[in-house]
């Protein structure tokens, strides 16, 4: 069975969108793209290093497709990631059926999206990893087909911005089992799925008076 997993840079504040550049995702006014490139440092990169490590599929909504194929292709022959996301399949979230893929290796998810996650997830093969991708995160979470996050935290704060989590999560219980902090300050994290989120409570046993009247407030 293969594991779905995600793989984002997030602000302090979750905004995922445009981290690597200024001309990346520009939608909605957002004036910061490009904010994660000066915290990159070379364990940023060891980082990104150990999460290709094992054998994966690109996992891709539309926008990041575009992205990644007008960019990684061109890459030359001695960019490691350039080569290797040429060699890997890329299957891409798009709402158009007869969307033109024309990078090498790459297909899409068809119109029933989430069908096919599940049965690809299913098969021998293969991770399926994101990368970016907000908006087909938030079908990820939605349907709780997430078994698996990378997620580095950076220390800045961006006010407004396409989040990693939007309305409608599936709520989920993680297990954090790996973490390390680069030299810029960025919390790399590795989680995974732990069931059904467990909850407690630190109040009193006996609830005071002054306790009772306040949940009768509440109502």
């Amino acid at each position: 069975m293969r594991k779905i997993i995600v793989g984002a840079f997030t602000s302090l504040d979750g905004i995922m969108q445009a981290p690597g550049g200024p001309h990346e995702d520009p939608v909605g006014g957002f004036e910061y793209g490009g904010w994660a490139a000066p915290y990159f440092d070379e364990a940023m990169g060891q980082a990104v290093d150990e999460m290709f490590a094992e054998p994966f599929d690109l996992l891709l909504g539309r926008k990041t497709y575009d992205i990644f194929a007008a960019h990684w292709p061109y890459a030359g022959a001695n960019d490691p990631i350039g080569t290797l996301f040429d060699r890997i399949t890329k299957y891409v979230a798009t709402r158009d059926p007869n969307r033109r893929l024309d990078w090498q290796n790459s297909q899409t998810l068809g119109t029933d999206v989430v069908g096919t996650l599940r049965a690809l997830r299913s098969e021998e093969g293969p991770n399926l990893l994101t990368q970016g991708s907000t908006d087909f995160l938030q079908t990820l979470f939605q349907n709780d087909l997430v078994d698996e996050m990378y997620v580095s935290f950076f220390p800045v704060v961006l006010g407004r911005g396409k989040r990693l989590f939007g309305e409608g999560a599936k709520p989920m219980a993680l297990n954090l089992v790996g973490s390390r902090v680069s030299g810029s300050g960025v919390t790399v994290n590795k989680y995974v799925r732990a069931g059904d989120v467990v909850t407690g409570s630190f109040e009193f046993e006996q609830p005071t008076e002054a306790e009772l009247e306040r949940r009768r407030r509440l109502t």
